[in-house]
C-alpha cells in the first residue's frame, strides 16, 4: 500500500476536519494513522457515582478471602468511609474476596476484641481492623492493623494522618500497603486514569473533554474541553503532565499540558499528521507519529531542545509507538508486511523486528513493566471480533484476555497486574478492567457520555502528600 499524497477529507459521522493520506488507505487505517488509536468504538466514561458499584463479569477462583471490618471513628461524620474504600480497592484488584459486612460475626476495632476462631470458621485468611480519630478540627489520625488469621498474629500496623478532604487518598494508601504486604507486589490503588469523554458524539452539538479521576473512577475532573476531538492521551513518567492530540485548530496537533496548572504548549503542529504521543521512561524524550515528509513515520523528540529524530523509514504506515521499560526499545504498529502487525524497534540503531504473527490484525501495543510482555488489540480472523491480548515476546505465545467483541486502547497499571481498555456493551461504550492473566474481569459503567482511550497513570507519591 503506497502512500502518494497528503489530502484533507471531511468525515461527517466521526471526525471534523482531519488530515488524511492517500485514498488507497482504508477508513480504519486512516483513523489509526491520525490518532494513534484503533477507534473500534465508543467507550463510556467513568462517573464517580456509578463506579462505586462494579459488575464483576468474571471472578478469580483463587482470590484470597479477607475481612475489612468497619473502622471505629471519633469526631465529625465523614462521607468517605475508609474501610469501604479499602474493601472496594481489594475487591477490584481481583486478588481478594472481601467478606460482606452483614456476614461478619463481630466487628472488632482493637486487638483485644478479635476472636480469631470466628474468622477461621468463616474461612478468612486475613483480617483488617482500624480506628479513625479527629485530632484537631478537620485533621484525622487513622490506624489500621492487618492480621493473618490462620496464625492469629498481626503482620502489619500503621498510623497515618490526613485532612478531611484527603480521606480517599488515605484509604488508597492503606489499600496499597495491605496489598503489597500480602502479595509482595506494589499496589496501584493510589494511581489515576485519564480518558476522553465525548458527549453528543456524531452530532453538531458534540463536545469533548479530557478527564482525570482516581483509578476507581471517583473524583473525576476535566483537564481540557473542546468542540473538536481529543485523542491519544498519555502520561509523563512523573505523572505531572499529559500529552494528547487535539483537533481544535482544524487539524491534528500534539499538545503537552501541565496537570496542576493547566498550562498547555504545542509539541507538534507540522503539515500532515501529528499523533500518537508516547513518553520515554526517562521523561526527556517523547515518540510521536508525523507525516511531515508525506508518510506516517515514528519520530522521537527531545523535550528540552525540541529536536526531532526519525526512527522508522518505511513506505507504509508506522504508528502507535510505546516505549519498553528499558527505554532502549519501543513497539509500534505497521502494515509494512501487508496487514497491521506489531514490530519492535531498537531506538539507537533504528532496526525493526516483527514480533506478532498470530491473527490477521494486531495493533496498539502497550508494554508491561516486566520487559517481555505487551498488551495489544488482536483479531484472529477476518471479520472476527477485536480482543485484548497479551504477547510474551520471549516465547511468542499470545493469550486473549478479553471476551467482548470491540475492544480497543489497552493501558497497563504501573504494577503490571491489571489492564484497562475501552469496549462496547449493548450499544454503549464502557471501560473494562481485566487482570493480565484473564482471570478477573469487571466493568466500569457510566451514563455520563461516550469515552475512549483510557490511560493508567504511573505511580503517584500520594503518601507524602498526606497531612
Amino acid at each position: 500500500m503506497t502512500v502518494r499524497r497528503v489530502c484533507v477529507v471531511k468525515f461527517v459521522s466521526t471526525l471534523s476536519w482531519t488530515s488524511c493520506i492517500s485514498s488507497r488507505l482504508t477508513r480504519r487505517w486512516l483513523l489509526i494513522a491520525l490518532t494513534g488509536s484503533t477507534l473500534l468504538g465508543g467507550a463510556s466514561g467513568a462517573n464517580a457515582a456509578d463506579l462505586l458499584v462494579i459488575p464483576i463479569t468474571r471472578g478469580n477462583d483463587r482470590a484470597t478471602p479477607i475481612a475489612v471490618v468497619p473502622f471505629r471513628w471519633q469526631g465529625a461524620p465523614l462521607t468517605d468511609k475508609i474501610d469501604e474504600i479499602v474493601s472496594f480497592d481489594l475487591a477490584r484488584s481481583g486478588q481478594f474476596v472481601p467478606l460482606p459486612k452483614g456476614d461478619m460475626l463481630s466487628l472488632p476495632t482493637a486487638a483485644n476484641e478479635i476472636i480469631f476462631r470466628d474468622w477461621k470458621v468463616q474461612g478468612m485468611r486475613y483480617l483488617v481492623i482500624g480506628r479513625l480519630v479527629e485530632e484537631t478540627p478537620g485533621r484525622f489520625a487513622a490506624t489500621y492493623e492487618l492480621y493473618q488469621v490462620g496464625e492469629s498474629r498481626r503482620i502489619a500496623t500503621e498510623t497515618l494522618h490526613a485532612r478531611k478532604d484527603q480521606m480517599r487518598d488515605l484509604a488508597h494508601v492503606i489499600s496499597d500497603a495491605i496489598y503489597e504486604k500480602i502479595t509482595h507486589i506494589r499496589g496501584a490503588f493510589s494511581t489515576k486514569i485519564i480518558y476522553v469523554l465525548a458527549q453528543n458524539f456524531g452530532t453538531p452539538m458534540a463536545r469533548f473533554r479530557l478527564d482525570v479521576s482516581d483509578s476507581d473512577g471517583a473524583r473525576s475532573r476535566s483537564l481540557f474541553q473542546s468542540k473538536q476531538p481529543i485523542m491519544s492521551p498519555t502520561w509523563s513518567p512523573d505523572a505531572r503532565k499529559v500529552a494528547y492530540v487535539t483537533f481544535e485548530s482544524g487539524r491534528s496537533v500534539v499538545v503537552l499540558q501541565d496537570i496542576a496548572t493547566g498550562a498547555r504548549e504545542t509539541l507538534a503542529n507540522f503539515h500532515g499528521i501529528n499523533s500518537g504521543p508516547s513518553f520515554a521512561p526517562d521523561g526527556r524524550n517523547i515518540a510521536m507519529v508525523l507525516s511531515r515528509d508525506g508518510n506516517p513515520e515514528i519520530y522521537m523528540m527531545d523535550l528540552g531542545s525540541r529536536r526531532l529524530r526519525q526512527l522508522t523509514h518505511s513506505s507504509e504506515i508506522d504508528t502507535e509507538p510505546s516505549f519498553m521499560a528499558d527505554g532502549r526499545n519501543l513497539v509500534f504498529t505497521s502494515n509494512r508486511g501487508g496487514k497491521p502487525q506489531i514490530y519492535s524497534l531498537d531506538v539507537a540503531t533504528g532496526l525493526p523486528e516483527r514480533i506478532s504473527f498470530d491473527g490477521v490484525y494486531n495493533a496498539r501495543p502497550r508494554a508491561l513493566n516486566d520487559g517481555r510482555n505487551i498488551a495489544y488489540v488482536h483479531r484472529a480472523v477476518a471479520n472476527g471480533p477485536f480482543h485484548i491480548a497479551v504477547l510474551d515476546m520471549v516465547t511468542g505465545r499470545n493469550r486473549i484476555i478479553s471476551e467482548t467483541s470491540l475492544d480497543e486502547s489497552p493501558s497497563v497499571a504501573p504494577n503490571g497486574m491489571m489492564l484497562i481498555f475501552a469496549t462496547v456493551e449493548r450499544g454503549r461504550g464502557i471501560l473494562s478492567v481485566v487482570s493480565v492473566d484473564g482471570r478477573v474481569k469487571f466493568r466500569l459503567p457510566s451514563s455520563d457520555g461516550d469515552v475512549r482511550e483510557p490511560a493508567w497513570s504511573p505511580y503517584l507519591d500520594v503518601r507524602s502528600g498526606l497531612q
